[in-house]
Formats: structure tokens, sequence, C-alpha cells
């Protein structure tokens, strides 16, 4: 297998268990990062390895080889892998969410030149990108490509959902390609996209150099939804349950350091770094901070939950996220749906290991295993064994609900008869 622009980072620390964990450098890999530089994994006995990657297909091929004892990863590759979608299948499972949000939708300043008025607001925007699409059409024009990260990204179902929602069709009205994060703004300088759905810092880097304008967020399509995992494959949490554990726990107290806003300023200087994201400070800063520059020469505005790593339940593998990408996988005709595989989308993420690894730290935690998506208008108390749980908002843009025990209803009302 091929392995390209690798860099390894290796803990200095004595401990008892060494763990190689991949990676690729968004801003919401900090957690891994801070986990080892800020000693959290060292005081769980943990030395870790942190292996830079460019691309998420390389990064579950490694997992699923055992060259990685886990990784940051897209959320819907565990879900893919255990279902062998194009490959045999390799259960793994995800029991710790690196993070909420994250997201933008960039596209070239060319083409925001076409989108007339420059709406406010996710919906006005689709409906004004739409109409822009439409003109294109009736010009004979060739269809607007737009990148995303992976096919089983969430980057692209809610690229396709914004889309979708706004009238146009992902497959006949544009071209969704697969690209590198690293490679997505030279994509979009040598014109071989029109736009892409990524993770920060890649949008932000895009308006800097001129090439792009951000058009909407992740935050602002699904308020609160999620994005990357701790993926790894299911075997190693039976052989390693204890290394598992010590994890989790790692993991849980660098994306409380993370979340808070009075180390944003130390977190982007680790962030920044050479061998992690290669940037400047300020660039990975817009993104903690939630104040991005949309368009070059324009002032930041504020993002609310733009990223979030550690508040409301961050952290907490919900079953509804799952079985919510599994029913855009059903929707977008990558899986046939089926009831048997439902189940088995349920058991990929596991709030029962998050519980038990955390339980005896005095952390809140939800009872409930799954809840219904985009029911939360408003933060709402969540009632735990220890106290309340805050969640929410996290409301879809166009008022849809998800409820994850009528999933074949829920995929069916997109395509009415």
């Amino acid at each position: 297998m091929r392995v390209e622009a690798e860099v390894e980072i290796v803990g200095t620390a004595k401990a008892d268990v060494r763990l190689t964990l991949g990676y690729i450098p968004p801003v919401d890999c900090a957690t891994l990062i801070v986990a080892r530089d800020n000693g959290f994994a060292r005081h769980e006995g943990l030395a870790l390895s942190l292996v830079k990657e460019t691309s998420w297909a390389n990064i579950r091929d490694r997992v699923m080889l055992g060259q990685f004892d886990a990784a940051h990863m897209l959320g819907r590759l565990p879900i893919a892998a255990t279902l062998g979608i194009g490959h045999p299948p390799a259960p793994m499972i995800a029991p710790f969410s690196l993070g909420l949000g994250g997201d933008a939708i960039t596209v070239s300043s060319e083409l925001f030149a076409h989108i007339e008025g420059a709406p406010e607001g996710p919906a006005e925007m689709g409906r004004a990108l739409a109409q822009a699409i439409a003109r294109r059409r009736r010009q004979d024009a060739a269809p607007l490509t737009f990148g995303v990260v992976h096919a089983f990204s969430g980057h692209n179902y809610e690229h396709r959902y914004w889309l979708a929602a706004a009238g146009v069709d992902p497959d006949r009205d544009a071209r969704i390609a697969v690209l590198p994060p690293p490679l997505m703004v030279q994509a979009l300088a040598e014109g071989h996209v029109d736009g892409f759905c990524v993770g920060e810092l890649w949008n932000s880097l895009a308006v800097e150099a001129g090439l792009g304008v951000i058009l909407v967020t992740k935050a602002s399509i699904w308020k609160h939804g999620p994005e990357k995992m701790l993926g790894l494959r299911a075997d190693f949490a039976e052989r390693q349950p204890e290394a598992l554990a010590a994890l989790l726990r790692a993991m849980h107290r660098a994306a409380e350091w993370a979340g808070r806003a009075d180390n944003h300023d130390e977190l982007a200087g680790m962030l920044a770094t050479p061998d992690c994201l290669n940037t400047s400070a300020e660039i990975v800063l817009r993104a903690l901070s939630g104040r991005l520059v949309r368009k070059a020469g324009e002032a930041p505005q504020a993002t609310p939950d733009f990223l979030v790593f550690h508040a409301s339940a961050a952290n907490f593998p919900w079953e509804s996220h799952a079985l919510w990408f599994y029913s855009q996988m059903a929707r977008w005709r990558q899986v046939a749906f089926s009831s048997a595989e439902v189940d088995t989308v349920r058991r990929v993420y596991r709030p029962d290991l998050y519980r038990a690894a955390l339980a005896g730290i005095g952390v809140d935690l939800p009872r409930a295993n799954a809840k219904v998506e985009g029911a939360l208008t408003r933060p709402t108390p969540v009632a735990s064994r220890l106290g309340a749980v805050v969640l929410g908002p996290d409301g879809f843009f166009d008022g849809r609900l998800f409820a994850p025990d009528r999933i074949e209803a829920y995929i069916a009302s997109f395509n009415p008869a």
C-alpha cells in the first residue's frame, strides 16, 4: 500500500502501553494532539504515537490492517467498513466523538460572482445557488463540480442534503468528486472543482488566497451535527479493553481542555506547527473561535458553535448519529435499506464503552443511547445519574426531524410516491 507524505510524531514519556493513532490535519484533529502533548495520555499510562496521513481512505485501510490502533476518522467510515461496502466487511467501532461541526461549503470566487444577491442563511443561499445552476443548464454549460473528502463522509451527505433541499439534484445537476483534504485548495485554484465541502482549515486557506468564498457552514445546515470519531477495529476493544478505556479518558480530558476558550490561543499555536497543520496560528484560531472570514477583505463573522470539542455532550457516541448517516447512505443509493443492517449500524457507535470508561471520574453521562435528531430548538438539560447533561440546539436548517426508530419512513419522505 502506498503511503504519501507521512509525518510521525512520537511521544517521549515512559508509559505502560504504546498506541499508534492516525490522523488527517483539519483543525478537528486537536483532541489527539492535546491528549499527547498536554500529558493527558501519559496520565493514563499511555504513550501515543501520532501519524499524519493524507487521505481518509489511507486512514481506513491502515486501521483495517492493524497498522493504527485507532484513528481520527470520518464518523461514517466505521459504518461503511463494518457493512463491507466496496470491500469485505471489517468490523469497526466508534466509542468517542471528536466534536461537532467544523465543516463549511466554499465556492470559487468566479462562481460566487454569479450567485445573485449574496443572501444570508443556508436556505436563501441554497436557493440562490440553485438559480445559478439553472441558468447554467439553460446555457448548456457543464455541470458544476464540487469536491468532498470521501464518498462516506459527512461532507458528502451534508452537501447533498443542502443542495437537495434547495431543489438541486446532486447527481443530475452537479458532479460530486472525491479529493483528499490537502488537495482541495489546489483543485479550486486550477479549476478542477467549482467548490468543496471540507473541514477547516481548508476553507479559510481558500479565502485567504482570494480563491474562494465560504457560503454556508455545517453548523448552519445541522446545528451541533457530528463530524469525526475515534475509530478502531472491533477486536481491539476485545483484546485491550483497559487500554481503550484509558484512551477514552485521556481523550475526554483533552477535549475538555481544547473546548475552553481561554486555551484557544495556546491550542492554535500547537496545531499550526509544521509537523501538524503547517499554517499560521491566526488561520487556526478562526475555526477555534468561530470567527470566520467568509470572503477576502471582509471582517470576520461570528459563527456560534462552529466547532464544538466538548460542550453539549459533543463526545458522546449517539447511536442516532450513526443511524442518520445510514439513512443518508440509503437515500443516496450507496446501500439498499435493510432492517438487519440497522441493527448492525447501531452497534458500531458504542455508548456502553464510553460510559464504562468515564463512569468513575465524575462525568455527566446521558442515560439514553439515541435521541430524535433535530428536535432540540434550545439548550435542553437531559437527566443523568450524576446530574444533567445540557444538549442542543441541534436543528436541521429545513426543520426536518430524524426519529431513529422510523428510518425507513424518513428515507421515503425525501422521495414521495
